[in-house]
């Protein structure tokens, strides 16, 4: 099996902001496994929040044997975006070479259309206002929060989109103070759902608090490793498979999560369609879907998703699985 790893580069339609930083682009890795005249693809997102950059993970798939299964893989790399691109690689190229489509060979039900918040980034009050008067037609809306100034942009995007559901997330950017003075207010203002409130390192100070709005674990969650930390803490896991190191490890931490009575949110880093395809078969019957990484591109990849008013739709084979 021959193993490709290319650098690609997509503008962003508008400036994004987190609690972390700001972005014009998404750089992403693409991997293309081609075996007996068939290719398969896959995308990953490396995140610095966890140690990542372009050139390591592109190491570490390049460091890969050629003659690489995807059970294998796993005892290869440990999760993560290098793994990521290179599991739903693996499946991409095993449904072409056996003529049928990735949920099929996975057991699963066929995929439909999910409706996915899009996102807002951080920014003054009025301009959040704006970006969410301009989307207010959006049914699912997700705010970037995260600092110790956020009742004003939580009002704000609110009264710029009264008959949205919202999700607000906070990328580990407020103390247990303040998630307990703005508590009250997610619920008066109908907020559905809260994303890692307090950094990874300081969750357990969630224990014990009132959870009005159901709290998510983000950056809390990796894979099924992580549920044994989360008792207590949280009620939702957002899987990305940026994190859970692929599509394998994400359908596993699905059934897991479930198992133990967590729901589940999917999420994504800012990424092409690429990234977006496997995820949706991860995203049947979510709680919640986060899966607009296209929609905050200026350009995408031929055959992209299909987003409507039914949401985004699962990936015709052209473009992956």
């Amino acid at each position: 099996m021959q193993i490709e790893v290319t650098r690609d580069v997509f503008s962003l339609a508008e400036v994004f902001t987190i609690s972390r930083g700001s972005r014009t682009e998404a750089r992403v890795l693409t991997v293309r496994l081609t075996a007996g005249g068939v290719t398969g693809r896959g995308e990953c997102v490396p995140y610095a929040r966890y140690g990542e950059t372009l050139e390591s993970v592109r190491d570490q798939i390049a460091g890969l044997p050629s003659d690489l299964t995807r059970q294998g893989l796993h005892e290869l790399l440990p999760a993560g975006a290098a793994r990521n691109a290179v599991d739903c690689a693996l499946w991409d190229i095993e449904a072409k070479q056996a003529g049928r489509r990735v949920w099929e060979l996975a057991g699963l039900a066929a995929s439909g259309p999910e409706i996915t918040a899009y996102t807002l980034s951080l920014d003054t009050p009025d301009k959040m206002r704006a970006q969410a008067a301009k989307h207010a037609f959006r049914p699912l809306l997700k705010i970037k929060l995260g600092t110790a100034d956020d009742m004003p942009r939580l009002e704000a995007v609110r009264a710029g989109a009264p008959r949205s559901r919202i999700i607000v997330d906070a990328n580990e950017g407020w103390s247990a103070e303040i998630y307990a003075d703005l508590a009250p207010h997610l619920v008066r203002l109908g907020v559905a759902l809260v994303e890692q409130p307090l950094p990874a390192a300081a969750d357990a100070a969630l224990i014990g608090m009132a959870r009005p709005v159901p709290v998510c674990a983000d950056e809390s969650c990796h894979d099924r490793a992580s549920l044994a930390h989360l008792e207590g803490k949280y009620d939702v896991v957002n899987i990305k498979l940026d994190k859970t190191g692929g599509l394998t490890e994400a359908l596993a931490l699905r059934a897991a999560a479930r198992a133990q009575g967590y729901r589940v949110m999917v999420g994504c880093m800012v990424g092409s369609s690429l990234a977006m395809a496997p995820a949706t078969l991860v995203a049947q019957g979510a709680f919640v879907t986060d899966l607009d990484g296209p929609l905050l591109l200026a350009e995408d990849r031929p055959e992209p998703l299909l987003f409507d008013d039914k949401g985004v739709h699962p990936p015709t084979a052209a473009l992956w699985g």
